[in-house]
């Protein structure tokens, strides 16, 4: 029974809410790990830290380096009224385009106060029901936003952010440059030590940036997946790590460490599967049918029904191996999404 995988509804898959995992496995590095083999088909399971008995001393690991900011800003209306903006894109000179809540209260020239020295004000709406609003404050920007905004946790995680847990796991411990709405989340099952391990087999690491915006996660909701549009979201490749991995890319595998990870490198790479180093925007949207250009191997978590990740994994391993794995993780109780489990697809 052939799906059309152009189909939103192919990308539907049944598993219990309580699945989800609503906190972090501790310590990182603990959590499961499916490992599924293109090759065979074959779907086996160790424990996250045994990747470094997996991996060999010619793979690279590439990793997005970006760093969640605390989006999530709580706030008053002029007239005292509670007010929620979220940040998504900074569009500079302290402009960002912004969800808020109550949208329909926050017309243009409404006010947000978050403490007495900084507020934003609506400048403009999108037809998309975003807002551009301006900042206004005294000082340091990200000292104000440090000190005012929330973690933002995704939506299916039903708790308030707890700053003890999340300010720390809801970062990878290589992040570097800040700018994200979310996290890679394949990344965030990497210790320090076991990158340390990984480093002393010789298995290299490079970095990647992409700043995660909410476009990764926006709902598919056209039947036909190649209607719908991804939104843009900035990239680094710098100089060195683009020959490092055109050198590297004659060695070993190269291993995407999550979703991000492998836009920027696909983004980046002409057909012949070489990279061209720069900064610079990407919108693009993997589904079946696209050929591969640089990635080999790709550690990823396990994604929600009918999302572009699932069928950008999908198109990675095929279809139907992905759907068998899946099947599984939900039969053997996996842990589901941002604070979950880990599968590696070689």
């Amino acid at each position: 029974m052939p799906k059309d995988l152009f189909q939103l509804s192919s990308y539907k898959f049944k598993f219990d809410p309580s699945l989800i995992a609503q906190y972090p496995i501790t310590p990182r590095d603990h959590s499961r790990l499916m490992i599924v083999d293109r090759s065979t088909g074959n779907i086996t399971e160790k424990t996250f830290k045994d990747i470094v008995h997996i991996l060999n001393s010619d793979d690279t690991l590439i990793f997005n380096n970006t760093k969640v900011i605390p989006a999530r800003l709580l706030g008053q209306r002029e007239n005292g009224g509670k007010a929620e903006i979220f940040l998504v894109k900074s569009l500079g000179y302290d402009n960002w385009e912004v969800l808020a809540k109550p949208g329909k209260k926050l017309k243009v020239g409404s006010k947000v106060f978050f403490d007495t020295n900084f507020h934003c004000e609506v400048i403009d709406i999108m037809d998309d029901g975003s807002r551009i609003v301006t900042f206004i404050y005294s000082g340091n920007f990200d000292e104000h936003l440090n000190r005012c905004g929330q973690i933002p946790l995704p939506q299916y995680i039903k708790r308030s952010p707890e700053d003890a847990i999340d300010q720390e796991s809801y970062q990878t411990v290589y992040a570097k440059y800040e700018g994200a709405v979310a996290a890679p989340t394949a990344g965030l099952h990497f210790t320090s030590p076991l990158l340390e391990q990984l480093s002393v087999k010789n298995v290299q690491q490079e970095h990647v940036t992409l700043h995660v915006g909410l476009g990764t996660f926006k709902p598919v909701q056209v039947e036909d997946v190649r209607s719908h549009q991804m939104h843009s979201e900035r990239c680094l490749l710098d100089e060195q790590t683009a020959k490092t991995l055109n050198l590297r890319k004659k060695v070993g595998r190269q291993i995407c460490v999550g979703t991000t990870s492998c836009r920027v490198l696909e983004s980046a790479s002409d057909n012949q599967g070489t990279l061209s180093y720069g900064s610079f925007d990407t919108d693009i949207f993997i589904y079946p049918g696209y050929q591969f250009k640089y990635v080999d191997a790709l550690l990823t978590n396990f994604h929600l029904p009918e999302s572009t990740l699932l069928m950008l994994v999908s198109t990675f391993a095929g279809y139907e191996l992905i759907m068998e794995a899946y099947r599984k993780a939900v039969k053997d109780e996996y842990r589901f999404f941002s604070y979950g489990d880990a599968m590696l697809i070689l």
